[in-house]
């Protein structure tokens, strides 16, 4: 048998066919399509449905359950996203919706915590039971994975670790405080202080490595830095204080066996995970250095919330 996961984007509803050992053997994808009411994105996620199992040349018939990661907060107990911006979802009952379309059972999560229990399951976090996933993109996403399970909270809203204050009355942040640890650890961050030094400092070698400003990307300050430059090397020495005084704060409340950070910037390796490691082995309350949680890097990549949303169907076993 397999599992069908589903990741619901504002942009692409990208679908996959997971088996038992946690491998997409087929998957599709279809554009969202916003705006439009439920029913068309159900529809339309019917659709991407119908196209991945064609490509696994397999029927419903041969499904046991289906998943979901939607943007926003979602009631897993019911199926029923309560909020979603992004897709003008307001206690908007897509599971329901969709089962009356696939007459499956229907699973439904917050797309990072999909992601955060697909690492858990077959990626970084795979052998641990304690897990803490952070994702640095846009924004700082997160998910939160205690003794096997997703944590959210009574109210499904848990986990948002990134509008947790790491300064505060700092940065404005899209949610509305100031300070929050989105506003200083994204990559959206981490561009935007690249610019403003780069405004700053007309010299700096990030002027050819990027040619223009419209060009700069969240490796444009590591580039510089390994071309040492002074100005980039002051802009991740930063941007990796403020990121390590934010993990060290989720390492201070949840303690996990492990804890992961996924998303592109997570191709520099080492020059990002080594100083982040001294950091929190600094600066975090541990009483034993042989239980201090490790540091990670995600596996899975964008298959994380497909293979997550898969199994959400475990959380009510």
């Amino acid at each position: 048998m397999y599992n069908i996961g589903i990741d619901l984007g504002g942009t692409n509803i990208k679908v996959g066919i997971v088996n038992e050992n946690y491998e997409i053997v087929a998957d599709a994808s279809v554009k969202t399509n916003l705006p439009r009411p439920a029913e068309g994105i159900a529809d339309g996620i019917c659709e991407a449905v119908d196209l991945a199992l064609k490509k696994a040349n397999i029927t419903l018939n041969d499904i046991n359950a289906v998943g979901i990661g939607t943007p926003g907060s979602a009631n897993r107990e019911t199926g029923e996203v309560l909020y979603s911006n992004n897709l003008g979802f307001r206690n908007t009952h897509l599971g329901a919706m969709l089962k009356e379309k696939l007459d499956k059972e229907i699973y439904v999560e917050n797309d990072a915590n999909a992601a955060a229990y697909g690492e858990y399951l077959a990626g970084g976090g795979k052998g641990y039971q304690n897990v803490v996933v952070i994702t640095l993109g846009t924004g700082v996403g997160g998910g939160v994975i205690i003794d096997g399970k997703i944590y959210t909270g009574f109210n499904f809203c848990g986990a948002e670790l990134g509008h947790t204050v790491i300064e505060y009355n700092g940065r404005p942040c899209t949610c509305g405080r100031k300070g929050c640890f989105e506003a200083y650890s994204s990559a959206t961050a981490l561009i935007t202080a690249t610019i403003k030094a780069m405004e700053e400092h007309k010299d700096s070698k990030m002027w050819e490595i990027a040619g223009s400003l419209d060009n700069v990307d969240g490796k444009t300050a590591f580039d510089g830095m390994r071309a040492d430059d002074a100005t980039a090397k002051q802009v991740i020495n930063e941007f990796i204080q403020y990121l390590g005084c934010g993990l060290t704060n989720m390492v201070n409340i949840f303690q996990p066996e492990i804890l992961l950070i996924g998303g592109g910037l997570c191709k520099e390796g080492d020059n990002l995970v080594k100083p982040l490691k001294e950091i929190i082995a600094n600066d975090c309350y541990c009483i034993d250095e042989k239980l201090l949680p490790k540091l990670g890097i995600c596996k899975l990549g964008n298959g994380a919330g497909i293979i997550g949303a898969a199994f959400l169907c475990r959380m009510h076993e």
